[in-house]
């Protein structure tokens, strides 16, 4: 080959190259990237939800950190993420803190359950003073006549109760403690509802999934978690005394029984801490996307599709993974939501 032909060659595939990294440029330049951080207990179906938005949409790639409640609405306010996520939603405070504003969109809802490590103990149920009385510290044996009532009949251990909490700023103990100061004046006066509680018993696990871990490794172990981790993970957990005063598991049918009562006003920010239903689970509650009202132009018509993913296809995957299918006048109150979302 002539020293000529080999040039011309040469320059033909340095010329390939270069179009081809023009073409590869232009393709990455137009992926719309979403970056998301909050709550982790609906943080499976999200990132279910996510994957396959991603798969079918690839000119849009969804991010999501599960990194609690608090961290997810302070990530919002400080700007460093596209999409918050949280349980505990957000106050008039926080919403005046974001630049721009923002729209909170109740996305899924779940269940809080008190799952528990006894292996010997296939079947639970825990009255009002009982997990109340756990979680204040009161209550300290597994054989403690307040538990031993609603069990008769169950060979409860003479053990000491291990009580495990969130370590972090958690929208599940926002709306866990939100229901025990609902049920017990002393909670109420001594704890009260917060993100953060300061616990009078209890060693600390980070997120749903460190408390799951933690309570599947020390027999002994009570705490409270999503149900999903529950059912997903097979950790038993209790039955607990409604307000009627029956006995209820956490399931997708008490779970909508609760929900039915939750009026949601125009902030779509509703709580009922204690449900009346007598088919109740006592401890439901819807958790929230937080947007901002102001996006540039692609980014919103990304976030705009994704909501209405969540919206529509997303809902099928709940129930499979314990979380609580939303109400149609639900997700026809989001979906009117979504004209307060408009580009910069």
């Amino acid at each position: 080959m002539s020293v000529r032909r080999w040039i011309q060659i040469s320059l033909c595939l340095c010329l390939a190259l270069v179009f081809t990294g023009c073409k590869d440029s232009s393709k990455s330049a137009s992926v719309v990237k979403l970056q998301g951080a909050g709550a982790s207990f609906p943080a499976p179906l999200y990132t279910k939800w996510f994957k396959a938005y991603s798969t079918a949409h690839p000119e849009v790639q969804v991010d999501y950190q599960s990194v609690g409640s608090g961290s997810g609405k302070k990530s919002v306010i400080d700007k460093t993420v596209d999409f918050g996520a949280s349980d505990a939603a957000m106050n008039d405070d926080e919403l005046a803190r974001v630049p721009g504003g923002a729209q909170l969109f109740p996305m899924t809802a779940g269940s809080i359950v008190i799952a528990y490590n006894l292996p010997d103990v296939k079947d639970l149920k825990l009255s009002r003073k009982a997990y109340s009385g756990i979680f204040l510290g009161k209550i300290k044996k597994w054989n403690d006549p307040e538990i031993a009532k609603s069990n008769p009949g169950v060979k409860l251990p003479e053990t000491a109760i291990n009580v495990v909490v969130r370590a972090d700023s958690s929208g599940t103990s926002f709306v866990f403690t939100k229901h025990l100061s609902a049920i017990s004046p002393e909670f109420d006066k001594t704890v009260g509802t917060n993100t953060m509680p300061n616990w009078p018993v209890g060693t600390k696990s980070k997120g749903n999934e460190g408390v799951t871990a933690s309570l599947m490794t020390t027999p002994g172990s009570i705490g409270y978690i999503e149900y999903g981790y529950a059912k997903t993970q097979n950790v038993p957990f209790a039955a607990l005394e409604n307000k009627s005063g029956k006995f209820v598991a956490a399931n997708t049918a008490s779970g909508q029984a609760a929900l039915a009562s939750m009026e949601l006003p125009q902030s779509l920010i509703a709580w009922n801490p204690d449900p009346t239903a007598a088919d109740a689970y006592p401890i439901v509650t819807y958790t929230w996307m937080i947007f901002y009202k102001k996006y540039d132009a692609g980014k919103l018509a990304a976030v705009q599709s994704l909501i209405k993913y969540g919206l529509s296809d997303g809902q099928k995957d709940a129930e499979s993974l314990g979380y609580i299918p939303l109400p149609q006048s639900t997700v026809d109150k989001d979906t009117a939501a979504l004209a307060n979302l408009s580009s910069n």
